[in-house]
């Protein structure tokens, strides 16, 4: 099972052997990404068939990160994905993917029967070939050949400093210069990202980041800070005094020609977070690939359910418990021993305060459950009256779900809890297309498993505390 671990800004140094050789040309797999947007991502982290998985939570949803194999193992990264996949059915969780390269977005379409996919175009990195920046060469790039070579008329004593751990005070020096211009811009994003350039700067060694800046006249007019990443540079942060003409396109050209050298072919400059002045610029210097990060989201087969269905047996109807039976389903599902093995205990969830909880509590919490796509609960009737309930849950994502009946104690023995788990099984198959029902019970337990048998499911395996069951639709 996945355990993610929580992390703070200097904590993304554990990243670190991820990131250096990944190919999927996102920007977000940088160190520079993960600490200077920590604040919004805020990402948990697990480890899984040698893959890094990263977590966060955005507007009240959990977003996993498509795994990246430290060895650029697609195979591997698939396997890590049913890994979360598993940790969303444990975790009652719905799997959302983000930052899925497009590479690896048919491999998710196909593996799941129905799926959601956005690319939103404000967070797209804009590549570019290393080449073209260090030679801004051809009719394509006239523009930016006249602006460096006015700054190169204007500025003869312009020079290209390889930061060194002595610098830091000048760089910050040039930024708390730069930074007017920023905040002027009255943007929350901006400012936050001149904060972040401060905190980034004392980590430029630690992070292993590459880092130059121009001079001219006496002073510093510009400076840049990346980070290499397999076959890409990613420029993190490039600043320049708007005073001094031509100074962004020199800073950009002479960074590509320090540090963009053998084994880097592709310049990652970022995205432009919808501000359509970047936007413009960005185009400007013609990127070869604006690279989508996808968002994948399977729906399983409870999401597309809007009502519970009602499904007759030989002795029974299966069917939404009304109002008029709240007491009577409270009484079922209040039953702590009956609980225990049926491995929830209502007391989790109950009001602060109450010892027993109004009848209409526990009514409302199963269908609660469906609302929230969590489960489908049905009542058991035989002659007209409760006496149980079987429900589907732990939907996955590989069109399966698991299944459990409990009765009220009165009403054991007479097959109904294995003609309603039967049946249900046959709807699910049928109306939901699953592929596969599972289900378990304690060890302890002897008598579910005899019931499971009797709904025609097969015994797969056990461990120390549950047996385990399945059926297909070929059982």
């Amino acid at each position: 099972m996945l355990k993610f671990i929580k992390t703070n800004k200097q904590d993304v140094l554990a990243y670190a052997p991820f990131f250096a050789g990944q190919t999927t040309h996102v920007s977000d797999f940088s160190l520079g990404y993960q600490f200077m947007w920590h604040k919004h991502l805020a990402p948990d982290y697990a480890v899984a068939e040698g893959c890094l998985i990263l977590k966060e939570l955005y507007a009240g949803k959990h977003y996993f990160h498509y795994p990246l194999s430290a060895a650029g193992d697609a195979e591997a990264q698939l396997r890590a994905v049913g890994e979360i996949e598993q940790y969303c059915r444990d975790n009652e969780l719905r799997l959302h993917f983000t930052n899925v390269p497009r590479a690896f977005v048919p491999a998710l379409a196909l593996r799941y029967a129905d799926v959601s996919v956005t690319n939103i175009r404000r967070w797209r990195d804009y590549l570019y070939e290393a080449e073209a920046f260090r030679t801004y060469a051809g009719g394509k790039y006239a523009g930016q050949r006249n602006h460096v070579n006015k700054f190169l008329k204007n500025n003869p004593d312009w020079t290209f400093h390889v930061y060194r751990e002595g610098d830091e005070a000048a760089l910050l020096a040039f930024l708390r210069e730069y930074e007017a211009a920023q905040r002027a811009k009255g943007s929350y994003l901006a400012d936050e990202e001149m904060d972040e350039v401060y905190e980034l700067v004392p980590r430029i060694g630690q992070f292993g980041l590459l880092c130059g800046y121009l001079t001219a006249g006496g002073r510093m007019v510009a400076c840049a800070i990346g980070e290499k990443c397999g076959d890409m540079l990613v420029v993190h942060v490039e600043k320049a005094l708007k005073s001094v003409e031509g100074a962004y396109p020199m800073i950009a050209q002479q960074f590509a020609r320090a540090f963009a050298g053998e084994g880097v072919r592709y310049l990652n400059r970022m995205d432009d977070a919808g501000d359509m002045g970047l936007r413009k610029s960005k185009l400007q210097y013609l990127p070869c690939e604006i690279v989508g990060k996808y968002n994948v989201t399977p729906r399983r087969a409870i999401d597309g359910v809007s009502r519970l269905p009602v499904i007759k047996t030989a002795r029974l109807l299966l069917k939404p418990v009304p109002d008029a039976d709240a007491a009577r389903y409270a009484r079922l599902a209040g039953d702590t021993e009956r609980n225990r093995l049926w491995g929830y205990d209502w007391r989790e969830d109950a009001p602060a305060g109450a010892p027993v909880p109004a009848a209409e509590w526990f009514l409302a919490q199963a269908r609660g459950w469906f609302k929230e796509k969590m489960e489908m609960p049905l009542g058991i009737y035989a002659g007209g009256a409760l006496v149980g309930e079987v429900t589907l849950h732990r939907f996955g994502y590989q069109a399966e779900a698991e299944i459990g009946a409990r009765l009220l104690p009165e009403y054991e023995g007479n097959g109904y809890a294995a003609e309603a788990v039967a049946s249900y099984a046959a709807y699910a198959f049928e109306k939901l297309e699953l592929e596969r029902i599972e289900a378990k019970h304690f060890k302890e337990n002897a008598r579910s498993g005899k019931m499971l048998l009797g709904a025609g499911m097969r015994k797969r395996g056990e461990d120390e505390r549950y047996c385990y069951y399945e059926k297909t639709p070929a059982m």
